[in-house]
């Protein structure tokens, strides 16, 4: 339940920000409950407006991944502030922070920056299409690419069909650009690209937004060799993996050999900052270059590429390791928990997700079979205890690379005592 301060912030959102919140899924409706209002972080844990502290599995949806208010990116980050925040021009900084880019991610020759996922999958998008003179994307369900039209869609109602709206506003004629695949089906994909229409298929590698699903064996490289047969791009959305599965993020992790990759959250280091990039011969058709426009005002932002620099610069190879272990340690002392209650776990790296079902999810409609009343009920159980998790059932949890014993300790104990207070 909401503390007393958190409820009297919620009613005062509620009178001026529709729902209360700014974006949707912080309001809790998916858990049946009242959000509490964050006062600030402290390395992997939250404290609320009353004081009550959270162990953070969220880290603002994956880009925490070193925890918050670091003293060594905030002390980057306010010297940069100090000559300005944001000039509309060049500056040695984006320079820097794209060829680190580019350096770190196999798929990368050159990239362009934004300032949001969102931002990177649209702009992605629109490339696809300039580059290879075709309309159609296809997209996997339950797979995020942020709140734009041509991907806010849901599954039409057989293979050949073309998407839905996914919510009022988007026109069914922009609609029926996209067409729809559930995830770790080779076959429908191939039907959509056997049309000879389709510019791009984008998918999450790993997705985070229907929980945390991992990819058939052979499925990422099958779909490579389509879209190659068909003239078609691969765009792998990163926005959640980039520099968290891997350093080179899933395209290092499961060897992808993308055309075009987005990436935000982690390159950002908590600051709106995002990207986009791939193979050199399909950039170049971005303006100034080519003819495919993109643009914005605060694209490169000093201060975002501060943080992002600053962050980056620390992901060590000693950090993935800590890394993959901490989040070993968390699968063995919990998987077994989970499992007697009947329930399944999915972890790719440091991404996980408790579902409340008896067997493992590979594709979103199966997701949908959850209890999502039991999830709920889980959550707030946990929330109680002291760990702050996805407050959906179709969002995965992220780890920091900071969880000391103690914290690790904690976050079992919670957890499994959330699962007794369920399933008991």
């Amino acid at each position: 339940m909401p503390t007393p301060r958190s409820s009297s912030l919620l009613q005062r959102a509620q009178a001026v920000i529709p729902g209360g919140v700014n974006s949707p899924v912080r309001a809790f409706a998916a858990v049946q409950g009242d959000p509490p209002f964050m006062a600030r972080g402290e390395g992997a844990w939250l404290v609320d407006e009353d004081g009550n502290r959270y162990l953070d599995l969220i880290g603002s949806w994956g880009p925490l991944i070193l925890g918050h208010a670091h003293p060594g990116i905030l002390e980057e980050v306010i010297e940069v502030m100090r000559d300005g925040t944001s000039f509309g021009c060049p500056t040695a900084g984006e320079v820097l922070f794209a060829e680190e880019l580019v350096a770190a991610h196999p798929a990368l020759d050159q990239v362009r920056l934004c300032s949001s996922g969102t931002e990177a999958t649209m702009h992605a998008l629109r490339l696809a299409r300039g580059f290879t003179g075709r309309d159609v994307i296809v997209k996997l369900d339950g797979c995020f690419h942020g709140a734009h039209d041509a991907v806010l869609v849901a599954a039409g109602s057989g293979v050949a069909t073309f998407a839905r709206p996914g919510s009022p506003g988007i026109p069914q004629a922009v609609a029926n650009l996209t067409r729809t695949a559930p995830y770790n089906d080779l076959d429908t994909v191939r039907a959509h690209l056997e049309q000879g229409d389709v510019a791009a298929v984008i998918l999450e590698a790993v997705p985070g937004n229907m929980g945390c699903i991992a990819p058939a064996d052979g499925y990422l490289e099958g779909l490579r060799a389509l879209t190659r047969e068909h003239g078609a791009l691969l765009v792998v959305d990163e926005v959640m993996t980039g520099f968290r599965l891997a350093r080179g993020g899933a395209c290092e992790r499961f060897s992808i050999d993308a055309d075009l990759v987005c990436l935000g959250k982690i390159v950002g280091g908590g600051l709106p900052l995002a990207a986009f990039g791939g193979r050199r011969e399909i950039m170049q058709r971005l303006s100034p270059s080519g003819p495919v426009y993109q643009a914005g005002t605060l694209s490169g932002n000093p201060v975002a590429v501060a943080a992002g620099r600053s962050t980056l610069r620390r992901l060590t190879p000693d950090v993935y390791a800590d890394l993959e272990r901490i989040a070993a340690a968390v699968d063995a002392s919990l998987r077994g928990e989970v499992e007697r209650r009947g329930l399944t776990m999915t972890r790719v790296g440091s991404m996980f997700t408790i579902f409340f079902r008896d067997t493992v999810p590979t594709c979103f409609s199966e997701v949908a079979e959850c209890d999502m009343d039991a999830f709920g009920r889980f959550h707030r159980a946990a929330l109680d205890r002291g760990v702050y998790l996805p407050p959906s059932q179709y969002e995965a949890a992220f780890l920091p690379a900071i969880l000391g014993d103690a914290d690790v300790e904690h976050l079992v104990a919670a957890l499994r005592g959330a699962l007794d207070a369920v399933c008991s």
